[in-house]
């Protein structure tokens, strides 16, 4: 209902109290070495950007440590193969405005980190990025405003790393059938399930 809808600062705070002590202090400028300890166990993040196309957020993994830290102001993602829609580099060129959410997988602390992005194709620094012979097409060059832990709360509730919890992947749609659906059968379910999994790994770097 329209007059059920929080629409201002004042109100706001008045619905949640303000922030306790210790979430305010946690956050800093810069790469503590706690919180570089994160980073480097990390096999996974997810990179959030804004630009006039919009918003998004994109999965982000490699080994843990494929965040390399430059410095405690700076950090190197390389940009793996995907799908070239490119939504994020886009964005970035657009607005460098960007935040980082790291998964541990087994730990329910996150981390993010917020800064502002460049995309870089130095050859020195894409052979860094090397895997399997094949290098990154860019690597983002992070400059680091902001970082912070996020408590447990949210992977407790979700019980994200509870194996009894997990879903098997034929319990929901396969790939090809959600392709399917969204595209009026422009593409082939069957076709698609079936090629997919040799062209992952052919195409993973």
């Amino acid at each position: 209902m329209p007059g059920h809808i929080i629409r201002d600062l004042d109100s706001l705070t008045a619905l949640y109290g303000e922030v306790n002590e210790a979430s305010a202090l946690k956050e800093v400028t810069y790469l503590h070495p706690h919180y570089a300890a994160f980073i480097k166990a990390s096999p996974f993040a997810v990179l959030a950007t804004a630009g006039p196309h919009g918003l998004d957020a994109s999965p982000r993994g490699d080994p843990p440590g494929f965040v390399e830290i430059a410095d405690d102001k700076t950090l190197l993602i390389a940009d793996r193969r995907g799908n070239n829609r490119l939504d994020s580099l886009r964005n970035i060129l657009a607005d460098p405005r960007v935040a980082l959410l790291f998964l541990v997988p087994g730990i329910g602390e996150t981390l993010r980190v917020n800064g502002t992005a460049e995309i870089s194709v130095d050859p020195d620094l894409l052979g860094r990025f090397n895997i399997n012979g094949k290098t990154p097409r860019s690597v983002l060059i992070v400059h680091v405003e902001s970082v912070f832990f996020q408590c447990s709360r949210a992977l407790i509730r979700a019980e994200l790393w509870n194996p009894d919890r997990h879903v098997p992947r034929s319990a929901l749609p396969s790939t090809g059938q959600l392709l399917a659906a969204v595209t009026q059968d422009r593409i082939d379910a069957e076709s698609y399930d079936r090629q997919l999994p040799p062209r992952l790994k052919q195409t993973l770097y």
